[in-house]
C-alpha cells in the first residue's frame, strides 16, 4: 500500500502521489516570532518532521519549506510594551526593544527548541520581511482580478472582497454568510465585514521601521498575504502539501486559499492540520495556570524523551499532557535504547546497522495517514522479539531486530534528537569511564567483603544515572542505557 493521507479541504483519506515523480513539495507554516514557543508549535514541527522523514525514507527528495512571521500587529505591540536595559538603550530606541530585534531573538529561541528535539531544519526558512516583492505582486493580481480592492478612504489599506469569490469557505466547510467578521483591519474602508487585510496602511503609532512603500502606500502587509507569497515562491504556483495546526484552519489557511486560488493559483493538493495539546483533557491556558512550555518539558525529562511524547499520538488527534506523561515516554524510551545496548555489546564491534528496511507493519501504519501509534506498537514488539532471541543466544534473529529498531528510531526522528554526554567529546567519553570503573571496582570490592547492601546500593546509582550494567561470568559490562550509545567509553568490562 502506498501513502494515504487525509485532506482537511475533502475532508478525506486519499492516496498521495506528489506531482513530480519523486519528489515533494511541502510548505508547513512556523512561528509568528512575538514569543517563546508553546507545546503546541513544537508538536506542529514534530509532526512535519515525521512526515519528511518518511517521505524521505520511501525515497522522496523533499523540498520543505518553513516560514517565519517577522512582522505581525502581535510583535509590534510586545515591542512597544517591551523595556531596554539602561545599557541597551540607544537614542533611537530609548525604552522598548526594536520589533526587529525582538522577532529576531525570539526567532533563535524557536530554532532552540526545534534543534533540542532534533526538528530538521527546511530546505528554505523564509522571513515575510524579506519578500514585499513578492507580496505587492500577488496583491496587485487580485487587484487586477477584481477580487482585492484599496480602500476609499486614504488609509493604504488593502481588502480582499470575499463576497467576489464563491469557493470563500471551502477549506474549512462554511459558508461565507455563516463566518465572524474578519478582526485583523479597521472596518472602516472594507465593503463587507468579512473581508480581510492584504495590506495595512501605516499609521501614527506604528514604528517608522515598520513600513514599507507599496503602489497603495505606505505600510505593511496582512497576515494571510505573508504565506501564500513565500509559498509560491519556493514551491511554484501548484504543489503537493500545505501544514499546519488545527488553529490555523480558519482564518489563515482559509484566507490564503482564497487569495491563491482568486489570484489563479492552484496552490496546495493536499492540506494537512495536527491536533492541539491540552493538559488533563483541558485546553492549555495561561489564565488556567495549566501551561506547559518546552523549555519546562526538557528541565523535567531528556530531549528524546520529549519528543517521544510529542510524537506519539496521531498527528490529527488530541494529544493529551498529564503530571505522568515524560516519566512514561522516557520510561519507553529507555526500553529500546537498553536492547540496542545489549545488542551492541552481543555483536562487539559489529556495526548494528538500520539499513533501509523496517517491518511491513510499520510501513503499513506509517502509509495510513502516518499512524504513528500503531507503527511505535511494532517498535516495542520488535524489542521484545530482540530480547528474546539474545536471551535465547540467536545472533541472526536479535541482530534482525536490532537493525529494524535502529532504522524506525531514526525514521522517527528519535535517534538524532541530540542527548547531553553525546558531544563525541573523547576526553568527556574518558573521564565518564574513569567514573564507572571507579564505582565499579569499590562493587567489585564490596562483594568479596561481602558487602551485599553496598554492592546494591552502588549499582543503583549507577542505574539512577542512566548507565546499564549486566553481570556475567566474565565480569560487568555496562553501557549509557540513557543514549543507547556503544562506542567507547559506552561498553566496558568488571570482573566481580
Amino acid at each position: 500500500m502506498g501513502l494515504r493521507l487525509y485532506d482537511t479541504k475533502t475532508a478525506t483519506v486519499r492516496d498521495f502521489e506528489p506531482l513530480e515523480p519523486g519528489r515533494v513539495s511541502l510548505y508547513y507554516c512556523g512561528a509568528t516570532v512575538q514569543g517563546r514557543p508553546h507545546v503546541g508549535h513544537v508538536r506542529s514541527a514534530v509532526a512535519f518532521d515525521i512526515l519528511i522523514r518518511w517521505l524521505e525514507h520511501s525515497g522522496f527528495d523533499v523540498l520543505s519549506v518553513r516560514n517565519v512571521t517577522d512582522i505581525d500587529d502581535k510583535i509590534l505591540e510586545k515591542s512597544a510594551q517591551s523595556h531596554l536595559p539602561e545599557h541597551a538603550a540607544t537614542p533611537d530606541y530609548p525604552a522598548q526593544e526594536p520589533w526587529f530585534a525582538l522577532a529576531y531573538r525570539f526567532e533563535q529561541a524557536f530554532h532552540q527548541a526545534y534543534d533540542a528535539l532534533g526538528v530538521k531544519r527546511p530546505r528554505y526558512e523564509p522571513r515575510a520581511t524579506g519578500h514585499m516583492t513578492e507580496m505587492f505582486a500577488l496583491i496587485q493580481r487580485l487587484i487586477d482580478a477584481g477580487h482585492a480592492y484599496p480602500a476609499q478612504d486614504g488609509s493604504g489599506d488593502v481588502y480582499f472582497d470575499v463576497r467576489s469569490w464563491p469557493r470563500y469557505g471551502e477549506l474549512t466547510h462554511q459558508r461565507a454568510e455563516d463566518m465572524q467578521d474578519a478582526a485583523d483591519a479597521d472596518a472602516r474602508g472594507k465593503r463587507d465585514p468579512r473581508d480581510f487585510a492584504l495590506w495595512k496602511g501605516h499609521k501614527s503609532s506604528d514604528p517608522v521601521t515598520a513600513r514599507w512603500d507599496a503602489p497603495w502606500g505606505a505600510g505593511r502587509p496582512g497576515w494571510h498575504v505573508e504565506c501564500s507569497a513565500m509559498a509560491t515562491k519556493y514551491l511554484g504556483s501548484r504543489f503537493d502539501i500545505h501544514g499546519g495546526g488545527l488553529d490555523l484552519r480558519f482564518p489563515h489557511h482559509e484566507n490564503e486559499l482564497a487569495q491563491s486560488a482568486a489570484a489563479g493559483d492552484d496552490f496546495a493538493r493536499f492540506w494537512l492540520h495536527n491536533g492541539m495539546v491540552t493538559y488533563a483533557g483541558e485546553k492549555m491556558s495561561k489564565s488556567l495556570g495549566n501551561t506547559i512550555a518546552p523549555e519546562e518539558m526538557l528541565a523535567a525529562a531528556r530531549p528524546r524523551a520529549v519528543r517521544y511524547f510529542l510524537g506519539q499520538a496521531h498527528y490529527r488527534s488530541q494529544l493529551d499532557y498529564r503530571p505522568t506523561s515524560l516519566q512514561e515516554a522516557q520510561s519507553a524510551v529507555e526500553r529500546v535504547e537498553t536492547f540496542l545496548a545489549r545488542a551492541q555489546r552481543s555483536l562487539g564491534d559489529q556495526d548494528l546497522g538500520g539499513g533501509q528496511t523496517v517491518p511491513e507493519a510499520f510501513a503499513a501504519a506509517m502509509n495510513d495517514d502516518l499512524n504513528v501509534p500503531q507503527a511505535l506498537a511494532v517498535l516495542h514488539e520488535s524489542v521484545r522479539a530482540g530480547n528474546t532471541a539474545l536471551d535465547a543466544g540467536d545472533t541472526e534473529a536479535m541482530t534482525r531486530s536490532a537493525a529494524a529498531v535502529s532504522t524506525m528510531m531514526r525514521v522517527l526522528g528519535l535517534s538524532d534528537v541530540p542527548e547531553a554526554g553525546e558531544s563525541g567529546s573523547s576526553e568527556a567519553e574518558e573521564s565518564l569511564a574513569e567514573l564507572v570503573e571507579a564505582l565499579l571496582n569499590e562493587r567489585v570490592q564490596a562483594k568479596s567483603a561481602k558487602d551485599y547492601a553496598r554492592a546494591d546500593a552502588l549499582r543503583d546509582r549507577l542505574t539512577d544515572a542512566g548507565i546499564a550494567l549486566e553481570d556475567s561470568k566474565d565480569g560487568t559490562r555496562w553501557a549509557l542505557a540513557r543514549t543507547g550509545s556503544t562506542t567507547s567509553p559506552a561498553t566496558g568490562a568488571r570482573k566481580g
